[in-house]
């Protein structure tokens, strides 16, 4: 019993089984609310609540008229998607009595945080997705736009992870003299208990939603929490995905998001063909390549995506504060560029949007989607292996020359 608990609690659980049970949840998610796990568009719409607190008018705002910008957070099953994620989150992080405070070493990664969440919320909805809906839910809805955004994010990564190597993104390494004396560890017995009060109280509002008849609001909250639970155990981040490949070569995460969104890509097929559900499909433009540059590039600068921004922010990283606070900010902030400062006109108004059921019937879709990723992950294999090689050619030429 000890033994489980441990491993549970204490131990950061398998990516790969984490992204798994990520992929059937989302594809489950799906046929019972025919909409799909996603953040940043409820970021979207919780700028256009702020804005109308604020006094703003913005009834003739068309991109929060796409988004569905009604009612509040509160009575939204998006907006408990995303609050589930942090209670879920949080509630893991106390019961592994893991909750700490944490300071960036330099002041200045609060600005490239805010900088970068910026950056990332604006790309994300500009490219209508983020790396859930136009990433690792969006491709299993077979929409070609997630195809593009595939490429786009790994670009803006790769020079995101170019950019935070440069010795001015740095700063100078923080120094202490003399030898630092040893921490003394606190154990902070309370926060389970606390976690667990927390749990109790969240599923009694579950609870509450689906005894009062609020299926929508019961689902997303019940989803947001497993999401979020996943997310934490599982140290989900597809910004890491992505940099550490570039960076280190390391690809476990890489490789199991693609898994995971294969097995979602077969489920969701099965669901749509057998409850004759509608995918979601988003517009494949000019902004879906443009925007997914932004989010890779604005990612990495934050060092973080949207769900590791969640959960690491729940751990106590005070710098995700600033990420998240970008995050809507750029969101807003497309939501006023699409039709104010003419983006929708300049670079979306051509795109059409593309779903490979209608193109090419559910049999073609699931075989290119099958393909497209098991490429993916030949490729990510590939690189891993580049990497290393030219790491042992250095490190040998290193012996050599001493």
């Amino acid at each position: 019993m000890k033994t489980m608990i441990q491993t549970t609690l204490q131990r950061y659980w398998n990516p790969y089984a984490v992204l798994l049970i990520a992929g059937i949840l989302s594809a489950l998610y799906f046929g019972l609310t025919s909409t799909v796990w996603a953040v940043t568009g409820e970021f979207t719409r919780l700028g256009g609540d702020l804005l109308k607190l604020f006094g703003v008018d913005i009834s003739g705002w068309q991109y929060f008229d796409m988004v569905h910008l009604k009612g509040t957070t509160w009575s939204r099953p998006d907006g408990w998607i995303v609050w589930g994620m942090f209670i879920g989150a949080l509630i893991m992080v106390l019961l592994s009595n893991s909750f700490k405070i944490r300071l960036p070493q330099q002041k200045r990664r609060y600005v490239q945080g805010l900088v970068g969440g910026i950056i990332a919320g604006f790309g994300a909805r500009l490219a209508l997705g983020c790396n859930l809906a136009a990433f690792f839910t969006g491709v299993p809805q077979f929409s070609f736009h997630s195809w593009i955004f595939i490429v786009a994010t790994g670009v803006g990564t790769f020079f995101g992870a170019k950019l935070t190597k440069m010795r001015w993104w740095k700063g100078r390494p923080s120094l202490t003299r003399g030898a630092a004396k040893p921490s003394t560890v606190k154990k902070r017995v309370i926060q389970p208990y606390v976690g667990g009060t927390i749990a109790v109280l969240y599923i009694g509002l579950v609870t509450y939603f689906f005894a009062t008849g609020q299926k929508l609001l019961g689902l997303g909250a019940l989803f947001g929490l497993a999401f979020g639970i996943l997310i934490e155990r599982g140290q989900i981040c597809f910004t890491s995905a992505f940099r550490d490949l570039f960076l280190v070569g390391r690809s476990i995460m890489a490789k199991a998001i693609i898994i995971g969104m294969a097995v979602s890509s077969v489920l969701t097929v099965i669901v749509i063909s057998v409850y004759d559900l509608t995918p979601i499909t988003q517009i494949a433009a000019l902004s879906t390549f443009v925007g997914g540059v932004l989010f890779g590039l604005g990612i990495v600068m934050a060092s973080g995506c949207e769900t590791g921004m969640m959960y690491r922010l729940m751990e106590g990283q005070v710098l995700f504060l600033p990420v998240f606070a970008g995050n809507i900010i750029g969101a807003t902030f497309l939501a006023y560029a699409w039709d104010h400062l003419g983006v929708y006109d300049v670079l979306v108004k051509s795109g059409a949007k593309i779903n490979l059921l209608d193109s090419i019937g559910p049999i073609g879709a699931i075989a290119a989607t099958l393909v497209m990723l098991g490429l993916l992950y030949t490729l990510t294999i590939y690189w891993e292996k580049r990497y290393h090689h030219k790491l042992t050619i250095k490190r040998g030429a290193e012996i050599h020359a001493k």
